[in-house]
């Protein structure tokens, strides 16, 4: 499997110069309730299952984390923090963690709410499978262009 190109806190910087982890960080924090206990309890449990995973801050404030390719979103609303898996709907999910955006032919996400608890083991397994998805797309040979 290919190795992320860029160092596990990507060297990426915000328009105030912070880096993508700081920024994350910095989100966590700010929430100050359940959903920056759940946000940081997830970037614990994507960064043990991928190690090799690069922490990014785009679309004006969303946390991604990328191997190969983006692997999901953190994004924090006032009732859920969801994680969107960009290529969910080609992942295997026999846990059945997937309970939104479950109608898209690319996407899938995970709602987590308030009081929910974390089925660990199975989305640590999800993680993998995205970043090894990703891996088998990233060494796919660009077609031949002819001129």
């Amino acid at each position: 499997m290919k190795k992320a190109a860029t160092a596990k806190n990507s060297a990426t910087k915000d328009t105030d110069g912070a880096s993508p982890s700081k920024l994350i960080d910095g989100r966590i924090k700010e929430l100050g309730d359940w959903r920056g206990e759940m946000l940081g309890r997830i970037r614990g449990l994507i960064r043990e299952a991928d190690p090799d995973v690069v922490e990014e801050w785009k679309w004006r404030g969303v946390p991604v984390w990328e191997h190969d390719g983006i692997i999901c979103t953190g994004e924090t609303y006032k009732a859920v923090v969801k994680m969107t898996f960009a290529r969910g709907a080609a992942l295997e999910d026999p846990a059945g963690l997937f309970n939104a955006s479950l109608d898209g032919n690319l996407r899938r996400a995970i709602d987590l709410r308030e009081g929910e608890t974390i089925n660990e083991k199975a989305l640590k397994a999800l993680i993998r499978a995205a970043v090894e998805l990703n891996g088998s797309k990233a060494k796919k040979p660009g077609k031949k262009r002819t001129v």
